[in-house]
């Protein structure tokens, strides 16, 4: 049953909802909590009121969809009830607010909240700068947002763990929860050994990703590498390094991962992407703060950040080049240092010409050429051959 309300009020809209109790029976009765939605009016606040009904299913709530719409228009409430098959196992309660009333989402909630049951807020999309610190963010126990909805997923992932408070959550850290149990499985068969690294691979805008790296930093105190990978959806591997081998968990398409490690048979688990509705449910299961998330935002500066394998591989052979190259001058430097010893009045400048001459490249990458006598080495040189040549006729004439 859909029952719309233009123009209305809160107070009509509480109203209507007791008459609706009174007429069907009680519809109110069995609700464990208030869910309050905050998106933009459109296809996106459908699709969080679909998400919202599957997981009513396993936690009957009342939710309050609250849709910003155009603020240039006129202050305006219209409201919608849902209830019976089209609210799943909830009754939903959609507002939307128009004008200046767009920013008192608050304001129109707090008449609408269950008594005595706890609030959990859900950003699906756009998200404050600190939901603690927002009007609704305020009055909910619980503070649900996503970072994979966001512009540049990893950055706001960073700003979470800046702007941190007990009761926030993420959705990029739920949809980790069967890779964590499948990592944390694989660890506990023989051989028990220390993890000495590991390496998560996943695409560059999968903020689980980071997280599941940052989960292995804190939880096994050891360097992890997060490489970017082009091909893929979400997480596509993680490689744990042990002196026994290595174990591997690998999902390529998506859909079917593959455990590996020594000494055990190759085995091929489930592991498709969560849907919204299955992190959601799994968020509402629990609503006192969540202290590994917590712990794992404060790890996100350990992870090391690596491009993909093209790529690294690429700036691999440039530094390892440059390497060579500064090596090679080094060891011209130090032949030449031990051979030929420059005295201390030549000082530095004759042992650079010294280490430019014996590589045989002067400035600029052009090669040295002879060094041409002075007019002084001349004479001089002259002079010596007249002296020779003296010497000589004397010594003709004593024999």
């Amino acid at each position: 049953m859909i029952i719309d309300l233009p123009s209305t009020t809160t107070s009509k809209v509480n109203k209507k909802l007791v008459e609706l109790r009174e007429s069907g029976g009680a519809v109110a009765l069995g609700r464990v909590l208030t869910l309050a939605i905050i998106t933009d009016d459109g296809t996106q606040a459908e699709e969080a009121i679909a998400a919202a009904n599957e997981a009513s299913r396993e936690h009957p709530c009342r939710v309050v969809l609250i849709a910003k719409g155009a603020r240039r228009a006129a202050a305006r409430l219209d409201a919608q009830i849902r209830v019976g098959g089209d609210a799943g196992a909830s009754e939903v309660i959609m507002l939307r607010l128009y004008g200046p009333l767009a920013d008192e989402g608050a304001s129109c909630l707090v008449p609408l909240l269950l008594p005595d049951a706890p609030v959990v807020a859900w950003w699906p999309y756009e998200t404050p700068k600190v939901p603690a610190d927002d009007p609704i963010g305020r009055l909910a126990h619980r503070r649900i947002t996503d970072a994979k909805s966001e512009r540049n997923p990893v950055k706001a992932l960073e700003h979470r763990a800046a702007v941190y408070a007990d009761g926030d959550t993420d959705l990029a850290w739920t949809r980790l929860t069967s890779w964590r149990a499948l990592l944390a499985t694989a660890l506990d068969l023989p051989p028990h050994e220390k993890v000495e690294s590991a390496t998560v691979t996943g695409r560059a805008d999968s903020p689980s990703t980071t997280l599941l790296a940052a989960w292995l930093a804190t939880a096994l105190q050891v360097p992890v590498q997060r490489v970017r990978s082009e091909d893929g959806q979400g997480i596509v591997s993680v490689v744990l390094e042990r002196p026994s081998g290595k174990i591997t968990l690998d999902r390529p398409d998506g859909q079917v991962a593959t455990l590996t490690q020594p000494g055990q048979p190759d085995r091929r688990v489930t592991l498709h992407r969560r849907s919204v509705r299955d992190c959601l449910i799994e968020e509402l299961r629990r609503l006192d703060p969540d202290e590994i998330y917590s712990m794992t935002l404060k790890a996100l500066p350990k992870v090391e950040r690596r491009g993909s394998g093209t790529s690294a591989g690429r700036s691999t052979v440039k530094r390892s080049t440059r390497s060579s190259a500064k090596s090679s001058v080094a060891s011209v430097a130090g032949k030449t240092t031990k051979t030929t010893k420059p005295s201390a009045a030549t000082g530095a400048k004759a042992s650079a010409r010294a280490v430019a001459k014996s590589a045989g490249i002067a400035r600029g990458g052009r090669r040295t050429a002879e060094p041409k006598p002075s007019r002084r080495s001349s004479a001089a040189s002259a002079r010596a051959r007249g002296k020779a040549v003296e010497n000589g006729e004397d010594a003709g004439e004593q024999s």
